[in-house]
């Protein structure tokens, strides 16, 4: 087994055929197939599909570490270079849509500022599109909401947000509830439908477990998975919704009332990262940045709460980004 079987087969995995990975590899296709079929004859197993070019379960096996394995490959260059010049290398980071949008100009900013060698790939998702390319090594990181219900995923909460209910201001929710000063009752919500998150994501489990103990059951109008879009149905007239109340963004409050529910928990928010396997320094020092902006208090977006823990992480981390293997 060597590394350039190894890349063949995550080629024929990213690209789709064998004739897509050699272009990708820069060699020509009877490369690829010799490659991929040595590595066939030391495993015993048939990796790809020939009729189809799609990997067999063996194959996706051997693609989820082999990814992993060329990525230590490429930690291990970037930390040596680190020890004796600026923090260099490429880091990919999954961010949740509602986050990402007031989020990633600042980790952008703040990483031209402090390490600007440093190349960051960012994939916006769901938390449940988002975890599965943690797990295969496709990510390094991904801000999502938490808790993750798997152990192979380290999750360290960031901050909580406010949930409120968003309806526009001529909704008669918002004309009798808007001005109280004090929550709206889950009792409001009785014989409301409402734009939902898919059944099985953390926030639709939220939303249902909140409203069971006051005999609710959530009336779905639209069922999807993707809070950016979501709210952009909200915003668009098709009815209202429960969500974080960053989602509404600042040129939109004047439209929208948001609601306070009584007894609403917030949503969590974390960053999350393989638990096994020891980060690049690129991967730290994003990293640093990200608890950084989770524990600047005074700069957080109206509706955000930093958890506790986080300044002191991003402290120790800090720390920790002076030695490339602490």
């Amino acid at each position: 087994m060597d590394l350039k079987q190894l890349e063949a087969v995550l080629a024929i995995a990213d690209h789709g055929s064998f004739s897509a990975a050699a272009n990708a590899l820069g060699t020509v296709q009877s490369n690829v197939s010799g490659r991929v079929a040595r590595l066939e004859r030391e495993l015993d197993a048939t990796l790809i599909d020939r009729s189809t070019g799609a990997l067999t379960e063996e194959g996706r096996i051997v693609a989820t570490r082999a990814r992993r394995v060329l990525g230590e490959l490429e930690s291990i260059l970037d930390d040596v270079v680190a020890t004796r010049s600026d923090v260099t290398g490429v880091v990919r980071i999954g961010m949740i849509g509602t986050t990402g949008r007031w989020f990633i100009p600042r980790l952008v900013a703040t990483l031209e500022e402090r390490h600007p060698r440093i190349r960051l790939f960012i994939t916006e998702g769901t938390t449940t599109i988002l975890e599965p390319q943690l797990l295969s090594g496709h990510l390094e990181m991904a801000v999502v909401t938490v808790p993750i219900d798997t152990d192979e995923l380290l999750a360290e909460p960031l901050f909580e947000e406010d949930l409120r209910l968003v309806l526009p201001n001529e909704h008669p929710l918002a004309v009798a509830y808007g001005h109280r000063g004090e929550p709206t009752p889950l009792s409001a919500l009785r014989d409301l439908p409402l734009l939902l998150p898919l059944e099985g994501t953390s926030l639709r489990e939220k939303i249902t477990d909140t409203l069971a103990p006051a005999g609710i059951t959530p009336q779905p109008l639209i069922e999807l998975d993707g809070l950016r879009t979501l709210a952009s149905l909200v915003f668009d007239g098709y009815g209202p919704a429960i969500l974080p109340s960053i989602a509404v963004p600042d040129h939109l409050r004047n439209q929208f009332t948001l609601l306070t529910l009584e007894g609403f928990p917030r949503r969590q928010v974390g960053l999350v990262s393989r638990r096994h396997g020891l980060p690049s320094a690129p991967s730290r020092a994003v990293k640093e940045i990200v608890l950084s902006i989770a524990a600047d208090v005074e700069h957080l977006p109206d509706g955000l709460h930093p958890v506790g823990s986080v300044a002191s992480a991003a402290y120790q981390d800090a720390g920790a980004l002076r030695s490339p293997i602490a």
